[in-house]
């Protein structure tokens, strides 16, 4: 597949080895499976390895099946939904939340646009953090600054494990931070779907996210298939969802009333409608085999990424046009590092200048490496919150950009002399030295 191309996208979508299609095709063609809300011996067979490949996939997280449950999702975004709707649906059911407007939602600025999406279900009750001092402000206050959540009110605190825009990765910490306030009513809930890329997530400590969710792709390229991993502590947030599908009921009364039971065996039984994706299940237990037998371990494939990025940022940063003016503009957090996969990930967000200092399209920069077989992703990342600060854009200067016809997929490209995106350049574990000189030749060629 990569036979003259230099992929570079990761972020987006790491690449499936030839080896997990093959086996997963030998699967399919040697056995029968049936639909496992089924009895018969084809069903019961997939329903069984369901219910393997959903323990190998929480013992990959390093998270304890007795404490912790997995409920696939078709995506991480629909996992945060599954998130969002419960809590929503939670506040609703409980007397002592209705005289609350709603339950409260915190997030920070490097949210993926899917994470900002919950503050719509709360009725105007929430905050975004501007940055990480903010939110240890936040800890150290008990919630009584930016406005924030009632001693009554239920509460969720999001963000994600590491910015999907410049892959600064957040602390880890604040979980257990949240969980050792008394009284606290807040619950949390980690996007790791790009810090799973390329991080080991190690759910073992007791400061373990209440809620976390992945998306499998992104790990392994295929399948195209997601999950959210709930602490059992905090399950019962979940389980006032309000809709139900098939699967997910014990019984239902249709004419005549309007009573229903749900299942109650486990959450990922009460939480999963419908018949699952149960041939994309089976390829990810592939999946998880030959990630192993390539790659060895999630902590190799940190180290080894961490170092092409390190190279790779220093060959972005040093480049300068004739007259000493540099050629790209990196955008990075000052605490993030390059080699250190402790606080920065395999991922480099910038710009191209010329030689007078104006913004190169991020578009004609995507477009010209796609000509020459190099594949990287540009634009607004669905991270306004990094688009806004880095970019320096405030809330009325995107309501201009708006109403001047700028879109997310029409974007304006340059707005008041500054560009409204970026061009982003991720790396995985397939990602070689030769990946990284061949794009810095492309950038010192071309700019």
């Amino acid at each position: 597949m990569l036979k003259g191309k230099t992929y570079l996208d990761h972020g987006g979508t790491t690449l499936y080895a030839r080896s997990l299609v093959e086996k997963f095709s030998e699967d399919l063609v040697s056995n029968l499976y049936g639909n496992p809300h089924s009895a018969s011996t084809p069903s019961t067979l997939a329903g069984d390895r369901v219910d393997e490949v959903r323990i190998r996939t929480l013992q990959f997280f390093n998270a304890d099946p007795d404490h912790f449950d997995l409920i696939f999702a078709s995506n991480a975004t629909a996992a945060i939904k599954l998130v969002a709707e419960s809590f929503r649906d939670y506040h609703e059911s409980s007397e002592s939340n209705k005289r609350q407007k709603g339950f409260w939602y915190g997030y920070h600025r490097d949210a993926h646009t899917s994470l900002i999406g919950i503050r719509e279900f709360t009725h105007g009750s929430h905050f975004c953090f501007r940055d990480d001092e903010q939110v240890n402000r936040w800890f150290n206050s008990g919630g009584v600054i930016f406005r924030l959540y009632h001693a009554r009110q239920i509460g969720l605190f999001a963000f994600p494990g590491q910015s999907n825009m410049t892959g600064r990765r957040l602390p880890l910490t604040w979980p257990a931070k949240l969980r050792s306030k008394k009284g606290a009513k807040i619950y949390t809930l980690l996007d790791a779907a790009t810090l799973a890329t390329t991080c080991s997530i190690d759910l073992r400590d007791k400061g373990a996210p209440d809620f976390t969710c992945v998306s499998f792709y992104k790990i392994f390229g295929f399948p195209n298939i997601g999950a959210l991993i709930v602490r059992k502590e905090a399950g019962h947030m979940l389980q006032q969802r309000k809709y139900f599908g098939g699967g997910t009921v014990d019984i239902i009364i249709a004419l005549d009333d309007t009573w229903h039971a749900k299942k109650d065996s486990s959450l990922h039984d009460e939480l999963e409608d419908g018949t699952l994706p149960f041939h994309s299940i089976f390829a990810l237990g592939h999946a998880l085999d030959v990630h192993q037998q390539l790659f060895k371990s999630m902590s190799r494939i940190s180290a080894h990424t961490a170092y092409l990025a390190k190279r790779l940022f220093r060959g972005i940063s040093t480049l300068t046009h004739s007259n000493g003016l540099s050629v790209c503009r990196i955008y990075k957090d000052p605490e993030a590092i390059y080699g250190d996969p402790k606080t920065q990930g395999a991922t480099i967000a910038f710009n191209v200048f010329d030689s007078v200092g104006t913004p190169i399209p991020f578009t004609e920069v995507e477009k010209l490496a796609n000509i020459n077989g190099i594949y990287i992703r540009a634009g607004g990342l669905c991270n306004p919150g990094g688009v806004a600060n880095f970019l320096e854009f405030d809330a009325s200067e995107m309501r201009a950009a708006f109403a001047a016809g700028h879109r997310c997929s029409r974007p304006l490209v340059v707005m008041q002399g500054r560009a409204t995106g970026v061009v982003r350049v991720s790396l995985g574990a397939m990602s070689t030295l030769s990946d990284v000189n061949t794009f810095l030749t492309f950038l010192e060629n071309n700019y």
